[in-house]
């Protein structure tokens, strides 16, 4: 919004925006049939390309016959256009990355976990509270914000996804991301990794922004692969590091229940018989974690988020191999090897009680599988 102009002809301040009803606005669209509510990027002000898409083919995973047999469950919306995972398990599927894209607005609001502007609405989190702020806590000039629903839910999308786009947001205006609140706390080793990746954003609650850049940055093209492995040698410059066999980095109980019973007898075999480090990422602090995790040719574990502190300093060539429960099997992690030019194996285990288990001799005839250089 420009400042008004004063009788003298000199500008005046430019008139600080102190409330809004934009969220009630919009709650009161969506009671009244959501037909009116739009997507904010449908409305920008300026789009542009900021990398262009590609076409990848991608490569098999890395399993042993029978597995895929085992799974019971999956999440079908990672493995579209696929009904079961098999088809992307097996590779050869040509996929269209599409291009990094940036979209400008002027005079948009964040009240607590998503952007309105007019009838357009953009969620950065989940669901905020039921009486949500009116008051606004800052003015901001030009912000982008990098953050996303789904970093703002699981730390290791976090990590994995939000923190590559910061560097497209530092070039664009002040990095912003949502505050943390009692319903969504900052994940315990934020602080840390923000540290290391020199990463400085201004968390807010409620803001009004004049200008405001947003991303379309899902795609795994060449532009976010170098974002991505940029950040590992950031890492990576802050510890010594030297080839070794692997790290297996524990999940126990923690986040959505993925039990592995065995999970401590298999660590403890790997590190007798090959060499392995074991890692609790909930016991350790983050220069720990990563000074464990570099250099490693292999990183092994339940699939889950804590996996990405090993997959962040993972070089080309090295390999990941997921502990899969066979009613969830999921392979996101796949589509970043796929990228990095890594290998991506899995074994699925058999259920056990509200957990499963894993076979060791299944693990080490998988092991055997990968490369002979990189185990």
């Amino acid at each position: 919004m420009e400042s008004d102009i004063s009788q003298s002809g000199t500008p005046a301040p430019a008139r600080q925006h102190t409330w809004t009803l934009a969220a009630y606005c919009n709650m009161v669209r969506k009671r009244l049939g959501g037909r009116s509510v739009i997507d904010l990027k449908s409305i920008a002000d300026k789009s542009w390309d900021i990398a262009p898409g590609e076409t990848t083919v991608s490569p098999p995973a890395i399993y042993l016959p029978g597995q895929l047999e085992r799974v019971t469950g999956w999440e079908g919306k990672r493995f579209y256009p696929y009904v079961h995972p098999g088809p992307t398990m097996r590779g050869g599927i040509s996929v269209q990355q599409g291009p990094t894209r940036g979209y400008l607005f002027k005079d948009v609001w964040l009240v607590e976990g998503a952007l309105y502007k007019g009838k357009a609405s953009h969620w950065l989190s989940l669901k905020p509270r039921t009486f949500p702020t009116i008051t606004v806590d800052r003015e901001v000039d030009r912000a982008a914000i990098y953050c996303t629903q789904n970093g703002n839910t699981w730390f290791g999308t976090w990590l994995m996804e939000d923190c590559p786009t910061y560097a497209l947001a530092r070039n664009e205006g002040v990095p912003v991301t949502t505050a943390p609140s009692a319903r969504f706390p900052l994940y315990p080793q934020v602080q840390a990794y923000e540290n290391w990746l020199e990463m400085r954003p201004l968390r807010l609650r409620s803001a009004f922004f004049r200008e405001l850049v947003l991303f379309d940055d899902l795609s795994n093209n060449r532009s976010r692969h170098a974002r991505y492995r940029a950040m590992g040698e950031k890492l990576l410059a802050h510890v010594a590091h030297a080839s070794h066999p692997g790290v297996f980095l524990l999940r126990g109980s923690d986040g959505d229940l993925r039990l592995l019973r065995n999970e401590l007898a298999l660590a403890e075999h790997l590190r007798a018989t090959r060499g392995f480090r074991i890692v609790n990422p909930l016991k350790c602090d983050v220069p720990t974690i990563v000074a464990a995790c570099a250099g490693a040719r292999v990183v092994m574990g339940v699939e889950g988020s804590q996996l990405v502190h090993g997959v962040n300093v993972l070089q080309p060539g090295g390999c990941l191999l997921t502990l899969q429960p066979p009613n969830r099997f999921v392979s996101y992690y796949k589509y970043l090897t796929d990228r990095d030019d890594q290998h991506f194996g899995f074994v699925v285990g058999t259920p056990e009680g509200d957990g499963f288990t894993i076979d060791i001799g299944e693990v080490e005839r998988t092991l055997d599988l990968f490369p002979r250089h990189t185990v």
